[in-house]
This record gives structure tokens, C-alpha cells and sequence, in this order.
């Protein structure tokens, strides 16, 4: 297909949520309804759009960025050799470019060409063109064009918020009325104890939902968590420019801290007296998904406790307590707090070391099972000598002997030891341990180039990234690069890290931008229980779509069998359709660190 001129003038089909709540409708492209506004709550598709047979980052490229379109290609015998950069404004070809040597690319079964057009830098709205083959989507080249997609991703975290009203004045259509105040949550006899036995009740107010269940998982919150904090570490002044408004915007902290607060304020009400930590608050089973948070009114519990929990919340607790030191003023004593909460949570884990979570038989709810604690163990350790500078810290996470891989998900955080080390640990550590453990997380990030490297759709994904979460898990290794470029400051590190956002935002086998509202071609029906009960046809915006794989745990039915492109945007989908905190952190992250390094 391609987008000529008038067609693009004449595909009447975008609502803009803005951040005063009102409701536009315009006519016109996307790309010239100024996808990468600041000030609007998100570009919101009112019907899915026709796939594009040519796939780009349908936001768009900073100026100097690597920029690398796919074309499919029908017949290897004939393929084209050629392909042009036009001007949206105008039609106008501006760039022309050689095209590679047809490429297969085994996750999708399909063969393609790269386009580079990495040597043109001229701000503006364009389209890739093949003769022959057709248009991509248009897409913007500008040093701010991820400033917009960054903040809805980023803000929907508010708009998942527990236990308070979501109002227009912040969330424009997607408004709600509050829901799950958890003043009175029950411990489940999983979670008793002799101080608390079961039926006790307990108040654990705040935190976000987990994904499209109202459910609150530490397990999840604890990487989620984490990763935006790092975000914050890493690229603490362009935060000092992100204002999401949300409530707090006037308080004179910056937006992405008061964000993670709501959640570290619901994290620090789940630890039990005895410094072990609670597991999650849920339902006993999930409910139906038309049911509004403020109308779901059945009893929620507090289940389990586990090391997992126990560990994944030192480690946030213990780099919290680190962060917050430089928010001593606006919270008097926090960080003091969040130390003690860390430190408690560790011993406990240490005396507990066998403590995996167990399923109880009445609970149906999301399970966060590990059957190995090892390299949480590691992670916790290292944050806590981050913080004190007890070498016994270090010990703990030499003894555990785990090494960083691209595997970075939820039960997998060796990683994020490494990283935390790499960032804050080389005044601590003689130079050759520093250079042992900054080795490691190289390899690691080597691993992840060589795959990018050879992969027909230049991205960093193998074969293991294809399962539930796929797209996090592929921003995830782009996470893993970026440590590796801010160590060593190679670009090959940088490209390999933000060929993983033009991957969810479009340069996929799919087609789609996974990114609720942001692109031309996004998911619309979202596995997400506030998107699904309200009466609103397009889904909350800002939210990472998990992605394709071939697992099928929902037995919905899929377009095809290959696990780039076994992808359906449907509710039924919550194998790939469904969003999560963890899966959305990373987005943030890459977007963040695109946003301040461009």
C-alpha cells in the first residue's frame, strides 16, 4: 500500500487526550498531528490502521540516530535495489539509498532488506518508499521526536495507580472513580504469623496495579521499581524537565520520584513485622474483566511470604534509601527509613534462605513463583553495600557467584547487580575486581552486539526473548547494552541498546507500535480491565503491549505459528496483549536515556 499525499490528508482517524482532559479530534496524519508534543496525554487511534508493508519506528528518529527501515521482500530473484526517503509536506524524494542484500530472518520465516538512512539528518516528517513494494508509515526525524511517547509511557503509571480517583483534570477520558482503598486486607494463613494470624487485618493502601489484573505483586514491584529509580540515577537532569502532571507536579520534586513513591509507600506496608516481607495482595481469584476498579468490592488478602519478596524488596528499599538521601528536605527521615526497611529484609531472607513462594490451593491470582533466589540474593547484596559500604554486603554477592546474561526479566536480576555495581562501586573495589565484574557485564553486552549485528530486522533478539513478555524482554537486553555504552563509552553498545525501541515502536514483524496510542498501527484492545470496563473505544495510553511468542497459555486463536509474528490485539490475548509495570519500566528507561543522550 502507499500513502500518498492525499491519503494522508484524508485518514480522518486520531483523538488527542490532552492533559486538561479535553477530548480534539483532527484530520490528517498522525505524524502531522505532532506525535512528539509534550503536552498531550497521548495520540489516540480511533480504528486500526491498514499494516504498512514497510516497517520503521513509526514515531520517529532523532536527528543523528541510527535509522534503519524493513522491506519485505517477495522474490529473492527480483528484489528491489533501491529505496527513497520522500517528504510527507510535500512528496518530495530527499534521500535515496542502496538496499541490502536480502536477509532471513528465522523468528518471522520471512526474507527482507535493510534501508539505512542513517546520513540523512534533516528534521521533518517522511516516509521510506520501495518501488515496487510500497510506503512505511511516516515517521518524524527531530532531536525531541521521543520527548511525547516517554512521557505517556512514564505517566502510565499514574493512570494505573490503586486506591485513588483518577481524575480528568490529569487523565482526560480515561478518568476514573478511586477504587481498592486496602484499609482492610485480610492475612491469608499463608502469610500468618504469631503476631498476625490469619484474619488479621492490616492497611496497605497505594502501590499500582500490576498488569491488567488489580492485583499488587512485590515480586514485580520490586524490578519495575528499580528500573525507574535507575532511570532517575542515570538521567537525574533530564527528569529535572519531565513534568507529567499529575497531582504532585507543583510539589518541587521531580515527577518520576513522586511516582515511585505511590508505589515504595504501598511496598513498605507489605513487610510484616518480623522483617520478612508479604508475597502479594490480591483477590483469592481474578475477576471479570469488565469490572471497573471502584466496583470491585470482594475481599482482598495478603498471601505469603517469601525470600524472593523479602530480597527484591531489600534491593529496592536499600537504592530508595540511596536516592532519597538528595530528598532529605521534602521527606525528613525517609531515607533513613528505607535503610532500616532494606537491611531488616535481608536478614530475614538470610535466615530464611529455602522460603519460595508456594501457591496456596485457594489462590488463582498471578503466582511469581522462582525456584531460585540465587541472584536476588546477589542483587540485594549489592544494593546494600552500595548503601553502607559493609564489605560483608560484598561477600554475600561473591558468594552467590551468579553472572549477567540477556535474560533480564523478573526472575532473572543478575543484571541488575551488575549494573548497580558497575555505576556506584568502582570508588569501593580495588581496581582488578572492578575490572573482573565491568569484564562480565561486557561479555554479556558482547553477546547481545554479535545479535544484533547478524539479525535480518537489526535487533537485539534471539530466540529465548520470544516467550510471554517478549517485547520487555527485548528492551531489557537493550537496558543490558546501555550499561555497557555508559562504561565504555562505544557506540556500537548505544546502537544495539536503541535498536531495541525502534523494535516496539514499529520496526517489527507485526507492524505494530506496541505502545498504546503512540503510532500509527497500536493495540486497541489491550488484556487491561480499566481499558476493557470503561466506556471509552480506545485503550489507556502509554502502556507496552507484551508482544509475540508462540506459547498460546490463553488458547485464543493467532494469525501464525512463528514467534516474531504470533501476535493478536485482542482481550483474549493476555499471553501477548496484555501490559505489566515490569514490562513497561524498560520502555521508560531506553526512552529516558534516549531522550538525554540525544
Amino acid at each position: 500500500m502507499k500513502y500518498n499525499l492525499r491519503t494522508l490528508v484524508h485518514r480522518t482517524r486520531w483523538s488527542a487526550v490532552v492533559a486538561t482532559g479535553i477530548v480534539l479530534t483532527a484530520c490528517g496524519s498522525q505524524s502531522g498531528l505532532n506525535r512528539e508534543s509534550q503536552d498531550s496525554l497521548a495520540i489516540q487511534p480511533a480504528a486500526a490502521a491498514p499494516s504498512a508493508p514497510i516497517k520503521v519506528n513509526q514515531i520517529g528518529y532523532s536527528v543523528a540516530a541510527r535509522k534503519v527501515a524493513i522491506v519485505p521482500v517477495d522474490d529473492v530473484a527480483s528484489a528491489a535495489s533501491k529505496f527513497d526517503v520522500v517528504r510527507v509536506t510535500d512528496g518530495v524524494t530527499v534521500f535515496s539509498g542502496d538496499l541490502s542484500a536480502p536477509l532471513f530472518w528465522e523468528f518471522s520465516n520471512e526474507t527482507v532488506q535493510q534501508a539505512n538512512f542513517s546520513g540523512f539528518r534533516e528534521a521533518g516528517s517522511y516516509l521510506v518508499r520501495v518501488a515496487g513494494v510500497g510506503d512505511s508509515y511516516p515517521f518524524e526525524i527531530g532531536d525531541t521526536v521521543l520527548g511525547g511517547v516517554h512521557k505517556g509511557a512514564l505517566k502510565s503509571y499514574y493512570l494505573n495507580r490503586s486506591g485513588m480517583p483518577i481524575e480528568a483534570q490529569y487523565a482526560g477520558q480515561h478518568a476514573r472513580a478511586a477504587g481498592h482503598p486496602d484499609t482492610a486486607v485480610i492475612v491469608h494463613e499463608s502469610a500468618a504469623t504469631k503476631a498476625r494470624p490469619a484474619g488479621t487485618i492490616l492497611s496497605s493502601p497505594k502501590g499500582w496495579y500490576d498488569a491488567g489484573d488489580y492485583g499488587k505483586y512485590i515480586v514485580n514491584s520490586g524490578i519495575s521499581t528499580y528500573t525507574l529509580l535507575t532511570a532517575y540515577e542515570h538521567f537525574a537532569d533530564f527528569y529535572q524537565t519531565v513534568v507529567l502532571d499529575i497531582p504532585e507536579s507543583a510539589n518541587q520534586v521531580p515527577d518520576i520520584i513522586d511516582e515511585i513513591k505511590w508505589n515504595l509507600d504501598w511496598m513498605e506496608s507489605m513487610q510484616d513485622l518480623d522483617g520478612g516481607v508479604y508475597h502479594k495482595l490480591t483477590l483469592k481469584r481474578f475477576s471479570a474483566m469488565d469490572v471497573q476498579p471502584s466496583d470491585e468490592h470482594g475481599d482482598r488478602y495478603i498471601i505469603g511470604k517469601s525470600v524472593t519478596a523479602a530480597l527484591d524488596y531489600a534491593a529496592v528499599m536499600a537504592v530508595a534509601s540511596r536516592i532519597m538521601r538528595g530528598f532529605e528536605t521534602q521527606f525528613p527521615g525517609l531515607s533513613a527509613r528505607y535503610k532500616d526497611n532494606a537491611i531488616r529484609a535481608f536478614q530475614w531472607a538470610s535466615d530464611n534462605p529455602t522460603a519460595l513462594y508456594q501457591q496456596p490451593d485457594d489462590i488463582k491470582t498471578g503466582e511469581y513463583g522462582d525456584k531460585d533466589a540465587s541472584d536476588e540474593f546477589a542483587w540485594a547484596a549489592v544494593e546494600l553495600f552500595l548503601l553502607t559500604k559493609d564489605r560483608r554486603y560484598f561477600g554475600e554477592f561473591l558468594k552467590h557467584d551468579v553472572v549477567p546474561s540477556g535474560d533480564l526479566s523478573w526472575p532473572r536480576v543478575a543484571v541488575l547487580a551488575y549494573a548497580s555495581l558497575i555505576n556506584g562501586a568502582e570508588e569501593l573495589l580495588s581496581d582488578q575486581s572492578y575490572a573482573e565484574l565491568s569484564g562480565k557485564l561486557i561479555a554479556a553486552a558482547d553477546t547481545q552486539v554479535k545479535v544484533f549485528t547478524e539479525s535480518a530486522y537489526a535487533v537485539a533478539a534471539e530466540a529465548s526473548d520470544f516467550e510471554w513478555g517478549s517485547n520487555s524482554n527485548i528492551l531489557n537486553n537493550g537496558f543490558l547494552l546501555l550499561q555497557a555504552y555508559r562504561l565504555t563509552g562505544d557506540t556500537k553498545y548505544r546502537d544495539a541498546a536503541f535498536s531495541t525501541l525502534d523494535y516496539v515502536l514499529g520496526r517489527n514483524a507485526t507492524g505494530y507500535s506496541f505502545v498504546t496510542g503512540y503510532g500509527d498501527l497500536t493495540p486497541l484492545n489491550i488484556h487491561h480491565r480499566p481499558s476493557v470496563a470503561d466506556a471509552t473505544p480506545v485503550p489507556v495510553p502509554g502502556f507496552l503491549a507484551g508482544g509475540p511468542h508462540t506459547g498460546r497459555q490463553d488458547k485464543c486463536p493467532y494469525p501464525g505459528d512463528q514467534p516474531a509474528t504470533n501476535y493478536a490485539d485482542t482481550v483474549c490475548s493476555y499471553s501477548t496483549n496484555e501490559i505489566a509495570i515490569n514490562w513497561n519500566a524498560p520502555l521508560v528507561y531506553l526512552l529516558a536515556a534516549k531522550n538525554d543522550l540525544d
